[in-house]
C-alpha cells in the first residue's frame, strides 16, 4: 500500500468511525464531562458563538493551534482543508479558499483571501510570511465578506486573534528542538502595569541551521529557516467608558529561499537548439522523486560579472522585515452604543535573492526589492437594542508600494536566440550603436523589471441583524467601496546590458508593423507600447467603485439547531502586475472581479452538545475573474499577463464534524467537494496559439481536500496528564495551468501530523514529540515555468522535534 493509500484509508476510517459512533445510544460519562465548550467568534465584528452565526466557519483555539505545531498560515491548510497555500517562484504565497484564490508573482498583488491580526488588514500575502505567534483562536470564513471587512475577501478571511494584556500576572516559555538542527524558542509576559493598565510582550524564533533541499551535483544545501517575531500590546481603561488597546508587531525573515525542481520545457524551447549545453540531458536523467532534491546555479557563475552583465552574488536567501502598529479605542455612549476607531500603520521590506533555475544553470535567477507602505483608518458606530444588532462606518487607506526585481538568465534558451538573430544582424542599419559581436554575444544577460503603485480605497459600511420573532433572525449588509490606483512601470536596462538586443533585434522585429523605432539608452525603459510605436514608461490609472452586500436568513426552530441561507456579494480590486514586459500588454491592468454567491448551512448540537455538525453548500456565479494568462508575443512565443474572464463558476458542499466522544477525546472532520469552471474564455495556449478554455477548471482547486484530527488530553494522576494529536490532510489532483499540461499536474496527497506528550495536572510544564509529514510524503504545492523550464517548487520533508514549556 501506498503512503497516500494509507493515509487515505486512515481517514476513510476514522470518519466512518466517528459517523458510526455518533448513533450510540449512550454515553459512559455524565453529558456535562463530554459536552463541547462554546467557541465564541467575531465573525460578525463582536462576540457570539460560532453556533448561533449563519456563515461556513471553522475556528481553532491557540492550544490546538500549538498542540497540532501550527507556525505558520501554510501549516493552517492542515486543520482546514478547504484553504491552501502554493508558491509563485518569487516566494509570493497563493491563498486558495474553496477553489477561489488568484495567482500571482507580485509583492503587490491582493489576496482573494482576506488576512487579519486583530481587526486589522494584512492586505498582501507576503505581510503573513512572519512567525505566528501567541494566538488566543483563528477564525476561517468562508464566502464573500465584503460588507462588514470590504474589498479582496471574496473567497473568505482568516481572523487572527492574539492573546491579550492580562489583570494578573502570566509568563510561559517554550523550547524546541528538532531535525535539520532545528532550534526554536518562545515566550510571552502579560500582567498589569497600573490601575487599569495592562501590557503584554510574546516573541518567538525559528531557526533551522541546516538546508532540507540537496543539490544534485554539489554539496550544497538549501533551505534554512530564521524567523524572528515580538508583539508587545498595551491595554488601558482610562474610565468605565474608555478603553485602548494598542500593540506593535515586527519580525524578520532571513530564512533560505525554495529551490525549484526542474521536470520539463516550455513549447517554444523544448526543441531549442539554444538550451544550455548538457540541460537537456540534465532534466532527463534527474527527475525528481523526493523533496530534497534540487538544484540552482553554481555560485561562482551567477556571481562573477560578464561585461555589462552584472552577476548577483548575494545569498539565496530572504532578508525581509515587517513592521504592524494598531491602536483601537472604544467608548461606551450609553444606551447600548459605542464607538469604535481602529487605526493601523504597516510597513514590509523585501530584499530577497532566488533562483527556479530547477537545474545547476543561470536559467534564472532574480534579486527582488519592495517596499509597501499601508495606512488605514476605520470608524463604527455599533450599538443593539431587543431586537437588532446594528453597526454604520466608514474606512479609508493608502497604501504605496515598490515592487521591484533584478533578473539573471544568461544559459536561458530565450536568451540564446535573441543573442543568435543580434549577431546576424550586426551589419544592418538597425545597428546604430556599433555594437560589436563580443557585445552581442554578452547581451541580455540582466535586466531589471520595476513597477510604482499607489492606491487609495474608502468605504461605507452598514451591518444589520435583525430578530423576526424567537426562532428567525435577518441579516443585512452594503457597503460601497471606491478604489484608486495610479501605476508607473516597466523593464528596463541594467548597466547597458540590454542594448545591443533591444537596439538591434527588437527594433528589427518591431520595424515591419511599426516603422523605425528610436532606441535605447543606458537604464532607459525597454518594454514597447504598440500605440505609441515607443520604448518607454507604462502607466496607468484605475478608479473603480463597487457595492458589496449580503441578505441572509437565520432559523432556530430548536436550542440546538440553526439552518441558513443568504445571498452575498464581493469585490476584489483591480490590479496591475509587474511583469518581465517585452510589450506594455503585459504590465496592462486588470479590472476588479465580482463574486455572486449563494449558500443554504445547517449547524446543529446533538447528543447532549457532544457533537457539533456542520454542512453547507454554495454557488459561485463569478464575473471578470483575474487569471494569469497568455498573450502571443512577436519575439518570445507566448508571455504571461494578467486578464479577465468574462465568466466562470464554483459550486460544492462544505461541511465539519467535532465530536467530544469522551471527556478526554475529541476528533473533528472536515471536508469541502468542489467544482470550478471557466465558462466560455478563448485565449492564447503556451504555444502563442489560440485556443478555447471552456471547462477548464481554477488553478490549485481540488475536487476533494479533507482532514482528521484527533486530540486526547487527560489526567493520570493527581501530578502528571497525557496528551496526544494526530492530523492527516489529504487532496484530490489539481492543476497549475489552465490548458491540462501534464507536467502542471499537482498529484492527490496526503499528510500526516502528530504529537504526544505529558504535561503537570496544575499546567505549569509540558513535554512533547512532534512531527509533521510524518510519511514524508513527496509532494509539490506549485508548478511554473520560467519561459524555458517547467519547475515544482516541493513541501516540506519529515520534520520532527522535542518542545519543552514552563507556565507561571
Amino acid at each position: 500500500m501506498t503512503k497516500i493509500s494509507m493515509l487515505r484509508a486512515v481517514l476513510a476510517m476514522s470518519v466512518s468511525t466517528a459517523a458510526l459512533s455518533a448513533y450510540a445510544p449512550a454515553f459512559a460519562q455524565d453529558a456535562d464531562d463530554s459536552t463541547l465548550e462554546t467557541l465564541v467568534v467575531t465573525a460578525n465584528r463582536r462576540e457570539e458563538s460560532a453556533n448561533t452565526v449563519g456563515m461556513a466557519i471553522q475556528a481553532f483555539r491557540g492550544e490546538q493551534m500549538r498542540e497540532l505545531h501550527v507556525t505558520t498560515v501554510k501549516d493552517l491548510a492542515s486543520v482546514v482543508p478547504s484553504f491552501s497555500v502554493s508558491q509563485s517562484y518569487q516566494g509570493v504565497p497563493t491563498y486558495t479558499l474553496r477553489g477561489i484564490g488568484f495567482n500571482t508573482i507580485n509583492l503587490s498583488a491582493t489576496s482573494t483571501v482576506g488576512t487579519y491580526v486583530d481587526e486589522v488588514a494584512y492586505a498582501y500575502p507576503m505581510m503573513n510570511t512572519g512567525p505566528l505567534m501567541d494566538l488566543e483562536r483563528v477564525e476561517v470564513l468562508k464566502g464573500p465578506q465584503g460588507t462588514l471587512y470590504g474589498r479582496n475577501t471574496t473567497a473568505g478571511l482568516i481572523d487572527f486573534v492574539t492573546n491579550k494584556p492580562t489583570e494578573e500576572f502570566q509568563a510561559g516559555l517554550t523550547a524546541e528542538v528538532g531535525n535539520y538542527r532545528t532550534h526554536n524558542f518562545e515566550g510571552y509576559v502579560s500582567g498589569p502595569l497600573a490601575e487599569g493598565v495592562q501590557a503584554r510582550f510574546a516573541f518567538r524564533t525559528d531557526d533551522s541551521d541546516e538546508g532540507w533541499q540537496k543539490s544534485n551535483t554539489r554539496g550544497e544545501r538549501q533551505g534554512e529557516i530564521h524567523r524572528y517575531g515580538f508583539r508587545a500590546s498595551l491595554a488601558m481603561q482610562p474610565s468605565e467608558a474608555l478603553s485602548i488597546d494598542a500593540s506593535l508587531t515586527a519580525w524578520k525573515n532571513k530564512s533560505d529561499t525554495v529551490a525549484a525542481q526542474g521536470v520539463g520545457f516550455t513549447p517554444a524551447t523544448a526543441a531549442s537548439p539554444f538550451n544550455a549545453t548538457g540541460l537537456v540531458n540534465y532534466i532527463a536523467t534527474h527527475m525528481p522523486t523526493d523533496a530534497t532534491q534540487a538544484d540552482w546555479a553554481p555560485y561562482g557563475r551567477r556571481a562573477t560579472d560578464i561585461g555589462t552583465g552584472l552577476g548577483i552574488g548575494d545569498p539565496l536567501r530572504e532578508n525581509n522585515e515587517f513592521k504592524a502598529v494598531k491602536l483601537r479605542v472604544a467608548y461606551d455612549l450609553g444606551e447600548h452604543m459605542r464607538l469604535v476607531s481602529l487605526s493601523n500603520y504597516n510597513t514590509f521590506t523585501r530584499d530577497a535573492t532566488f533562483d527556479w533555475s530547477g537545474a545547476p544553470y543561470e536559467i534564472l535567477v532574480q534579486k527582488a526589492a519592495g517596499k509597501i507602505r499601508s495606512i488605514a483608518e476605520e470608524l463604527r458606530l455599533e450599538g443593539e437594542t431587543d431586537s437588532v444588532n446594528w453597526l454604520v462606518g466608514v474606512y479609508v487607506g493608502k497604501d504605496k508600494l515598490l515592487d521591484s526585481n533584478r533578473t539573471l538568465l544568461g544559459d536561458n534558451a530565450n536568451v540564446g536566440t535573441i543573442r543568435f538573430f543580434t549577431n546576424n544582424l550586426l551589419l544592418t542599419p538597425f545597428n546604430s550603436g556599433g555594437y560589436t559581436a563580443l557585445q552581442a554575444s554578452q547581451a541580455f544577460r540582466t535586466y531589471r523589471d520595476q513597477g510604482d503603485i499607489k492606491t487609495s480605497t474608502q468605504s461605507v459600511f452598514a451591518n444589520a441583524d435583525w430578530q423576526l420573532g424567537e426562532q428567525f433572525k435577518l441579516t443585512t449588509g452594503l457597503r460601497y467601496t471606491k478604489d484608486k490606483q495610479n501605476y508607473a512601470g516597466c523593464s528596463r536596462d541594467f548597466n547597458g546590458n540590454m542594448l545591443p538586443n533591444v537596439n538591434i533585434t527588437n527594433r528589427f522585429l518591431f520595424s515591419a508593423a511599426h516603422g523605425l523605432v528610436a532606441p535605447i539608452s543606458q537604464g532607459d525603459c525597454n518594454t514597447f507600447n504598440p500605440t505609441t510605436h515607443r520604448f518607454g514608461l507604462v502607466t496607468s490609472q484605475l478608479n473603480e467603485d463597487n457595492f458589496a452586500w449580503r441578505v441572509a436568513l437565520n432559523w432556530t426552530p430548536t436550542e440546538n439547531l440553526l439552518a441558513y441561507a443568504s445571498v452575498s456579494r464581493g469585490a476584489k480590486a483591480g490590479v496591475t502586475p509587474v511583469n518581465a514586459a517585452n510589450i506594455s500588454t503585459q504590465n496592462a491592468p486588470a479590472s476588479q472581479e465580482l463574486l455572486l454567491a449563494y449558500e443554504v448551512g445547517l449547524k446543529a448540537a446533538l447528543f447532549d452538545r457532544r457533537v457539533q455538525a456542520n454542512a453547507s453548500v454554495f454557488y459561485y456565479d463569478y464575473e471578470d475573474k483575474q487569471l494569469s494568462v497568455y498573450f502571443a508575443d512577436p519575439i518570445y512565443t507566448a508571455l504571461a499577463r494578467l486578464a479577465n474572464v468574462p465568466k466562470s463558476m464554483a459550486y460544492g458542499l462544505d461541511g465539519d464534524v467535532t465530536w467530544r466522544m469522551t471527556p478526554e477525546f475529541t476528533a473533528i472532520a472536515s471536508g469541502t467537494w468542489l467544482h470550478t469552471e471557466v465558462q466560455d474564455y478563448v485565449g492564447i495556449n503556451s504555444a502563442g496559439r489560440s485556443a478555447s478554455f471552456d471547462g477548464k477548471p481554477f488553478l490549485y482547486s481540488p475536487k476533494f481536500q479533507g482532514s482528521m484530527t484527533l486530540l486526547y488530553r487527560r489526567d493520570l494522576n493527581d501530578k502528571l496528564g497525557i496528551q496526544a494529536a494526530v492530523n492527516g490532510r489529504y487532496q484530490s489532483k489539481s492543476h497549475a495551468d489552465l490548458e491540462g499540461n501534464p507536467l502542471f499536474v499537482i498529484p492527490e496527497h496526503g499528510l500526516l501530523n502528530a504529537s504526544l506528550g505529558l504535561h503537570s495536572s496544575d499546567d505549569r510544564w509540558e513535554v512533547s514529540v512532534w512531527g509533521r509529514n510524518l510519511t514524508d510524503e513527496y509532494y509539490w504545492s506549485a508548478v511554473s515555468s520560467n519561459a524555458n523550464v517547467v519547475v515544482r517548487f516541493p513541501g516540506q520533508t519529515r520534520t520532527f522535534g522535542a518542545s519543552f514549556t514552563v507556565k507561571y
